[in-house]
């Protein structure tokens, strides 16, 4: 099962960087395949494991602000492994190329060690 997690605690302002980063430790320990978005995350895995995580993502949101905002979207295929790739490989395979413009920088250690700017 592949779902896309949503969350956004409201009445925090506009830079929600610092909450949802204490909420993405929680995905990152789950131990789950995943992958960050500008606008939320891809998270697999089977059914129990997915929504028990997202209960957990949301109730550390809800310790941030006392109104979120949590969407989540689900692709619910039998026998489907490896979505989070495969999903994002089919299409590229067909369009004959890779589909992200993106560059793909290495981020230096030293980055995650820097203050947060103030924003």
């Amino acid at each position: 099962m592949l779902v896309e997690l949503t969350i956004n605690p409201l009445g925090r302002g506009t830079h929600l960087s610092k909450d949802l980063s204490e909420v993405l430790k929680i995905v990152d320990a789950s131990g789950l395949p995943y992958c960050l978005t500008p606008f939320g995350t891809c998270i697999e895995g089977d059914w129990d494991q997915v929504m028990e995580l997202v209960k957990q993502c949301h109730t550390l949101a809800k310790s941030f602000s006392h109104h979120v905002m949590t969407s989540i979207q689900i692709e619910d295929e039998d026998r489907a492994v490896n979505k989070l790739e495969e999903n994002v490989a089919v299409v590229e395979r067909l369009a004959g190329h890779r589909l992200s413009r993106l560059p793909h920088k290495v981020v230096e250690a030293e980055a995650f060690h820097r203050p947060a700017q103030s924003e």
